[in-house]
């Protein structure tokens, strides 16, 4: 079928289909003016200068619930307060939409366990879990300490009086995750995976809004559809699939080799998937998860521990409008070290803790996603909201198929959650106790990073612990300036 044509029946049957489901009860709800039918309030909150941008002026003027417009005049429902976020991270009643489920396939694979459910996934994450646990990733220290290292050596050798941070750090996390997963260097992963790596990492969003607008109906499509437009020969997703592909070769790989190694009774290296397939490591109350089961989660596990966006900066113009919240880790240390460069007095004062612990080995232990109800349900709020015609409401009925965004960015920035200055840098709010600790989400500081509930990120004291080793070890040796000073 010509691609034109399929991509017009596909437009008339999304339209089709959100002109009459779009009227819902949180049409009620106080919200954004939408100035278009077809964009609705999408380009206003997805191609902001910077993230979060148009969610903090929102949250501002309506609170932290509020009604937002989609595409084709679609109601939805934007939701930063911490016990509906609780509620709806903890609930099996919202899973990921269907458009959510269909990228996760076309990135990671039909069986990666982003993308699964109930027992199947609640198996073989809690396998996976060996790998993360926290004496698992203290092992993984030194080898943290090792690129940290080897960052530090590169900058150091730079002549230049302003430095581009992000090309070594880039190149250490992926070193680091193929050591700590598969033990491998980055010599072993291969010219052509590291460049089909590098692709996908990089790719930036389609932030126009004509490419808003085709990944908006994309991710609308019905599965099959979905995976006829994916498999068009276009360059996005020929980057795509060979990626994926890739990484199933290097899956392969990886555990023919270690599988080998067992059955000459040599031993293993302690990575992920070495502890996964060597039944030494294994007890009585662990299943063994099949070799299939082990080489479908490659591209999740190299991904997810570089980027746990988890590829959907290629369709970041659609309707996954929280997607960049999560934690990308080069930008994330990049970041940190724009905020130190920015904060010199507190940058001096960390580099003074960190000369003053012995060997100068610091104990590293201080401190957007969319979902569709999937039947009638209603979610509860810890602070009530006035609806448009004027009634107090402390819940909200949502019914199934209504999309829920969680506001990640808006909630990282509510008073009532972190003090009076929450768009400050300021650390030192965990320590003078003006960070709210009721309504516990996510695993670590009750931060939204790495999301919680059944499918909280698997890695997430691999990514702390790994920030923190990378900037002691940087600002320890480093002085770290603003450009132009």
């Amino acid at each position: 079928m010509n691609s034109g044509i399929a991509l017009a029946a596909s437009f008339a049957v999304v339209v089709g289909y959100l002109v009459l489901c779009r009227r819902s009860y949180i049409r009620k709800i106080p919200g954004p003016p939408s100035h278009s039918w077809i964009y609705g309030n999408m380009l206003e909150l997805a191609l902001t200068r910077t993230y979060g941008e148009q969610e903090f002026l929102w949250q501002e003027a309506y609170g932290s619930v509020y009604r937002f417009t989609g595409c084709f005049g679609e109601d939805r429902l934007m939701v930063s307060d911490p016990l509906a976020i609780q509620y709806i991270l903890n609930s099996s009643h919202f899973p990921l939409p269907a458009f959510g489920q269909n990228m996760v396939s076309l990135i990671f694979g039909e069986h990666t366990m982003i993308g699964l459910r109930g027992q199947t996934h609640k198996r073989i994450r809690n396998e996976f879990n060996v790998g993360f646990t926290a004496p698992a990733v203290r092992n993984y220290q030194p080898i943290f300490e090792k690129f940290a290292q080897a960052i530090t050596q590169q900058l150091e050798a730079f002549d230049a009086s302003v430095i581009n941070v992000t090309p070594p750090l880039g190149q250490a996390t992926v070193a680091a995750i193929a050591e700590a997963a598969l033990g491998y260097s980055l010599d072993e992963l291969g010219e052509e995976y590291l460049t089909a790596n590098a692709q996908i990492m990089t790719s930036p969003a389609l932030e126009s809004a004509g490419g808003y607008l085709i990944g908006t109906i994309m991710m609308q499509l019905p599965t099959w559809l979905f995976r006829a437009v994916t498999n068009l020969p276009t360059q996005t997703f020929n980057v795509v699939r060979r990626a994926r592909y890739l990484a199933r070769q290097l899956g392969e790989r990886v555990v023919r080799e270690k599988k080998d190694l067992i059955l000459r009774g040599l031993e293993i290296d302690g990575d992920i998937f070495g502890l996964l397939l060597d039944s030494k490591h294994s007890d009585i109350t662990r299943e063994i998860l099949t070799s299939e089961e082990i080489i479908s989660q490659t591209a999740t596990v190299m991904i997810a521990g570089q980027e746990t966006t988890v590829g959907l900066r290629f369709f970041a113009s659609t309707a996954m409008s929280s997607d960049r919240s999560f934690i990308h880790q080069t930008n994330t240390i990049a970041f940190g070290l724009l905020e130190l460069a920015k904060n010199p007095r507190f940058q001096d004062e960390l580099r003074s803790e960190i000369h003053s612990i012995a060997g100068g080995s610091p104990a590293y232990d201080k401190p957007l996603t969319d979902r569709m109800a999937l039947r009638d349900v209603v979610i509860p709020l810890s602070e009530t909201i006035t609806t448009r015609t004027g009634q107090r409401i402390s819940q909200i009925p949502v019914r199934k198929g209504q999309i829920v965004t969680v506001g990640i960015a808006s909630y990282q920035r509510q008073e009532a959650r972190w003090g009076e200055t929450p768009h400050e840098f300021r650390p030192a709010r965990w320590l003078d106790g003006a960070v709210s600790k009721g309504n516990a989400i996510g695993p670590y500081s009750n931060l939204l990073t790495f999301l919680g509930g059944a499918h909280v990120c698997l890695g997430w004291r691999f990514a702390i612990l790994e920030m923190q080793v990378v900037i002691c070890e940087l600002v320890g040796e480093i002085l770290v300036c603003p450009p132009g000073r």
